[in-house]
């Protein structure tokens, strides 16, 4: 069996997968007409897309992928830490500046199209930043202050919810309807705005980031778990996929909470967060195991540089477009026919994504909030 590292390369093998699901949004498969009867039109497109409520592609599994390795990567942050001397006073405190940094940026990024500073908090990171200190202090805490701290979380949460009024029991999940929704319409409403906040468009909630704390929970026991392990924890891994699927599945099936992305239901924590027990324990079985680093190296340049990436993604996708179509012609792709043209232009754009983070990669130069 392979033998745990300080650092393990199938981690950030995975985190280079995540970045790369949202950098392919440049490919635009979403866009694919579906019921046409290509079955691989339909395939692509809806897994590039999120379902429109109840339900999981692939690409509703980034946000919840990108939380879980948060929590794995913290055991090993902390022993690191504590190795080189650091006061637990000291670590806080860089856990308060660095969920900080992660809301402000997550909002900036917002914000860059707008008149204004668009103060809103489902963003993945300010989602990520809202509930990383809570993480960093369970991170402190044993096995038992965890696990109660997981089950307080989805519980507590599914409980405030079927209790906020509703006129029927599965109307507690509906869209902009729901505890989640009434919390933003006075929340959001307390900064500055062009105009009244009403509701999110896509149905997304601040107060997600509680359940979203428990996803980060189930990738810190994963971590907890790696570091303390003198192999690879696999069958753990697989294991408690297993349970926390099947337990989403059970919630979501019987009627008693539906597995919903966009406002993050407790069925969700436990069916998403399975998923990512899944794809942790893929990854280190490849990477690992049958030691395919080669092949996992494009990978790792975009998983090391995952905030570089989730930058580029936001800010420089529609110049990289403007830029190709000013200087090779607005039909330079359409070599291969028009309808193709948005697919060849997504490998260009996401070409120069990769060569922008294999250059800093070469360099060693990391983004780290």
């Amino acid at each position: 069996m392979q033998q745990v590292t300080k650092r393990v390369t199938a981690v950030d093998a995975y985190r280079g997968f995540v970045m790369l699901l949202m950098l392919a949004e440049a490919l635009q498969f979403y866009r694919l007409p579906r019921g046409t009867g290509n079955w691989l039109f339909d395939v692509l497109a809806f897994n590039q897309s999120h379902v429109e409520w109840e339900g999981c592609s692939l690409h509703d599994m980034i946000q919840p992928s990108f939380s879980f390795l948060v929590g794995v990567a913290l055991p090993f942050s902390i022993s690191s830490r504590l190795s080189k001397g650091q006061s637990t006073g000291a670590m806080f405190g860089h856990a308060l500046w660095r969920a900080f940094l992660l809301s402000a940026l997550g909002i900036f990024l917002r914000s860059t199209h707008s008149p204004m500073t668009n103060f809103t908090f489902e963003d993945t990171l300010t989602q990520i930043g809202l509930g990383y200190p809570f993480l960093f202090l369970l991170g402190l805490r044993n096995a038992r202050w965890q696990s109660t701290a997981f089950g307080v979380i989805v519980f507590g949460y599914w409980l405030a919810w079927a209790l906020y009024p509703a006129p029927a029991f599965a109307a507690h999940w509906y869209k902009n309807a729901n505890l989640g929704s009434a919390f933003d319409v006075w929340f959001l409403n307390l900064f500055p705005r062009p105009q009244r906040f009403v509701a999110n468009g896509g149905g997304y909630l601040t107060l997600s980031f509680i359940p979203t704390l428990g996803t980060m929970l189930l990738g810190l026991v994963a971590g907890r778990w790696m570091k303390d392990s003198p192999v690879l924890p696999l069958r753990r891994y697989w294991l408690a996929g297993l349970v926390a699927v099947v337990a989403g599945l059970v919630l979501h099936f019987t009627g008693v909470c539906p597995i919903v992305k966009r406002i993050w239901t407790p069925a969700w924590v436990l069916f998403s967060g399975g998923l990512c027990f899944w794809f942790l324990a893929a990854f280190c079985w490849a990477v690992e195991i049958k030691g395919w680093r080669k092949a996992a190296f494009p990978l790792l340049v975009i998983g090391m540089n995952s905030i570089a990436a989730y930058c580029m993604e936001h800010l420089i996708g529609g110049w990289i477009k403007d830029t190709f179509r000013i200087h090779l012609g607005k039909n330079f792709f359409a070599f291969a026919g028009q309808p193709a043209a948005p697919f060849f232009q997504g490998c260009a754009v996401l070409a120069v994504y990769w060569l922008v983070l294999w250059w800093m990669y070469r360099r060693k130069i990391f983004l780290r909030v």
